[in-house]
């Protein structure tokens, strides 16, 4: 061993499973994350931890650490789960678009190595189940290294925009008529006098409020994702969002005419991108012939100036495609070890099933009536 070598930190891994210890690593995780060019907001302390103590279930929280010199080089925010299978999975579930580990952007291949070691020990008689990967994520640094069977699948579709000002976005769509559609739309946002203003961190928690308001109100009567009406849904958004507005990785927007907050917009930021989670907007808006896609993406668009995307997250919402995004299909990672190989193979099967179920009900829509 060189004397460098041995000047070098030793990596150790920890698995931490009680709530006050996952709490306490905020800080060391925040510079982490700011070490971290592929996270995503979805990977921030504040979103995660709000997320476990809203959503996990006692005794399953399974967050690995990897520490160099006593400061953190990469972390796995994991839990347990039994059903379908018994696997470790992200945190953040269904309300995060994408999920992924902390690797420090100068890991020399230690802390990505160290942490493969310690989440195959973890793992034991449990599969390991990444949904919603996104392309060039860190974990993909683990899957390589990954000594067992392991297999990749696509899984949700993602749409993004180049991290541009409006005007660019408006050039990027396909004829003349359709950039002076959408300029006569921005005029007439003007025009009723449509002013918007960012929230500051005092301010969130009541601005989030008249958000879900606007949000329940604008869906009545239609199918909405159910989740955004719980209040369980209230309390992790609540928790979460202050800490990240503070910390630059979330900004609220308020759109209001004559003083009345209008719409209320959450985008959700991380260095590589700009996303818009979620909004609310009264349905005088339209009425008043406001187009509120334009309004969001507007400021949204602003919001991303010098990242690397503006992520219309997932979904297929046929507004979304008017803008000429480039999909990005997001990845499922299975990883094994030879003892659990059984897993990894019904997992494959019932990814396989759900994908043809699709499949059909997809043909069976799209069949000519009558």
């Amino acid at each position: 061993m060189t004397a460098t070598e041995t000047a070098r930190p030793v990596r150790t891994a920890e698995l931490v499973t009680d709530e006050a210890r996952f709490a306490a690593l905020a800080p060391s995780w925040a510079r982490l994350y700011g070490r971290c060019a592929a996270a995503t907001p979805f990977q921030s302390h504040a979103w995660l931890h709000s997320w476990w103590l809203t959503y996990g279930s006692r005794g399953r929280l399974r967050v690995l650490v990897v520490r160099a010199g006593g400061e953190l080089v990469a972390a796995a925010p994991l839990m347990l789960v039994r059903r379908p299978l018994p696997a470790l999975v992200p945190l953040g579930g269904a309300i995060s678009d994408y999920a992924d580990v902390l690797l420090d952007d100068s890991d020399d291949g230690r802390a990505a190595g160290a942490l493969t070691e310690a989440l195959a020990d973890a793992a034991r008689t449990a599969l390991i189940d990444f949904r919603e990967v996104r392309p060039g994520a860190a974990v993909e640094r683990v899957y390589d290294r990954w000594p067992g069977p392991r297999r990749t699948v696509a899984d949700s579709q993602c749409l993004e925009l180049p991290a541009v000002p409006m005007e660019d976005l408006v050039a990027r769509l396909p004829s003349n008529k359709a950039q002076q559609r959408v300029r006569a739309k921005l005029r007439k946002l003007s025009a009723l006098g449509v002013e918007r203003r960012a929230v500051q961190s005092a301010d969130v928690d009541a601005a989030l409020g008249r958000l879900l308001e606007l949000h329940r109100l604008q869906w009545q009567g239609r199918k909405v994702t159910t989740e955004h009406l719980q209040p369980r849904f209230r309390e992790h958004l609540v928790r979460a969002v202050g800490p990240m507005v503070r910390s630059g990785n979330a900004a609220v927007t308020e759109f209001r005419v004559d003083g009345e907050v209008m719409a209320v917009d959450l985008t959700l930021l991380s260095p590589g991108l700009a996303g818009g989670y979620l909004y609310g907007a009264h349905p005088g808006l339209r009425e008043r012939k406001a187009d509120v896609a334009v309004m969001l993406l507007d400021a949204c668009a602003e919001r991303a100036g010098g990242r690397g995307a503006l992520s219309l997250l997932r979904g297929d919402e046929p507004y979304k495609h008017h803008w000429r995004p480039d999909p990005v299909v997001n990845r499922r990672l299975l990883m094994a070890r030879r003892r659990t190989t059984p897993l990894l193979a019904a997992a494959l099967c019932d990814a396989a099933a759900r994908r043809r179920g699709k499949e059909v009900l997809h043909r069976w829509r799209e069949r000519p009536q009558g």
